[in-house]
């Protein structure tokens, strides 16, 4: 039996191989392969779940996956404490594990009114670097020595907002280097407490673990292990 085919599905059939050509292009890289860093347009969170194709500790930009976060990606901005611009643009690359547990942690607590703000995610090894040469204390930036879990893709500088955009009260700004940025600090207002607590337990369940020092970070318990990256992403 001969199949012909049509005019529209000839149209359709090219603009899906230019699509995923075009994705393809948009991978940069230094020291990874093209295989390692990915971007996709089509993902839902049910095809994630499942996904088979995608490595596990491939680097993708969360935005292709969801539209559902608050973004404000400080170290794209000059409002951190290093007061300079370090991130030509603002972009939250991660490895692909990291990406499927925080997807299912901001769809739990949008059930709950809320949303993850995001404020930092995968960091190059270059960064770090100048990071530490500001802060040279372990308590609140790792040693590049060893590199950080943002290195590897598998972490997050996170809060919550409400329904409005609003972010929750957590007693301190993001990146506040003091113990009352810490998880164990008390001396705060009962709204502050269950704030931290809400997004704690939101996260513990999701597989992320703690940084006691810090109340906004939160890295994939499976993200230690992966290799410590210096790729830069690409701005359009």
């Amino acid at each position: 039996m001969i199949t012909i085919m049509t005019p529209s599905v000839r149209f359709l059939l090219i603009g899906i191989f230019f699509l995923l050509i075009s994705c393809k292009a948009r991978v940069i890289g230094q020291g990874i392969s093209s295989n390692d860093i990915l971007q996709s347009n089509a993902k839902s969170i049910s095809t994630i779940a499942n996904d088979s194709v995608i490595n596990d500790t491939t680097f993708v930009n969360l935005k292709d996956f969801s539209q559902e976060f608050v973004y404000d990606i400080k170290y794209a901005t000059t409002d951190n404490f290093l007061k300079s611009q370090v991130y030509d643009c603002a972009q939250c690359y991660l490895r692909f594990k990291t990406v499927k547990a925080l997807l299912l942690a901001n769809k739990k607590i949008m059930r709950k009114g809320y949303r993850i703000k995001i404020f930092d995610c995968y960091r190059p090894l270059d960064i770090q670097k100048r990071m530490w040469e500001i802060v040279p204390n372990p308590e609140y930036v790792a040693n590049p020595s060893n590199g950080s879990i943002h290195n590897r893709g598998g972490a997050v500088d996170i809060t919550l907002v409400d329904k409005d955009g609003l972010e929750l009260d957590m007693g301190t700004p993001f990146d506040h280097f003091g113990v009352e940025s810490s998880h164990d600090y008390s001396n705060l207002s009962d709204e502050v407490i269950d704030n931290r607590k809400l997004l704690k337990n939101l996260m513990l369940k999701k597989k992320f673990e703690v940084f006691d020092s810090e109340w906004w970070h939160y890295n994939l318990k499976k993200g230690k292990r992966d290799k410590i990256s210096n790729f830069k992403w690409q701005c359009d």
